[in-house]
């Protein structure tokens, strides 16, 4: 898969939006950090305070684990807009070698994930491809 500019933009930014559908098909989007190695993309759940049960967007990965990811940059000059986002497969899994690989890659990135547990399963997801858009030459 050629990702060029939109892999780059992707894996720099710093918050995406998590797009997924309810099982009885209604879309859901919520924010999310995230770190990517590869075609590999992994969001967590820290251990802050959430409401019970389970997190929605696990509920919807089980139920449709056709997932998008979202990033974006908007400036008042518009020539310096862009967003790319990554669609594919997502699962949820508590594997501790998977857990462990990425709150590993977590870290590297997010300085806060050094004193955060990261509790619960996480969403780990296969890209499978790379849409983006850019006004400007890059």
């Amino acid at each position: 898969m050629s990702a060029g500019w939109e892999r780059d933009r992707f894996t720099t930014a710093r918050v995406a939006v998590l797009g997924t559908v309810t099982p009885d098909g209604a879309p859901h989007q919520v924010p999310v950090t995230f770190a990517l190695q590869g075609d590999t993309l992994w969001t967590a759940t820290d251990a802050k305070p959430k409401r019970e049960g389970e997190l929605r967007r696990h509920v919807n990965v089980a139920a449709h684990p056709e997932v998008s990811l979202l990033v974006s940059a908007w400036d008042e000059n518009w020539s310096r807009l862009w967003w790319v986002r990554a669609d594919g497969l997502a699962r949820v899994t508590e594997r501790p070698a998977t857990v462990a690989r990425a709150v590993e890659a977590l870290r590297r990135k997010y300085r806060q994930y050094a004193d955060v547990e990261v509790g619960g399963p996480l969403i780990e997801v296969t890209v499978t491809s790379w849409r983006g858009w850019r006004a400007g030459p890059g």
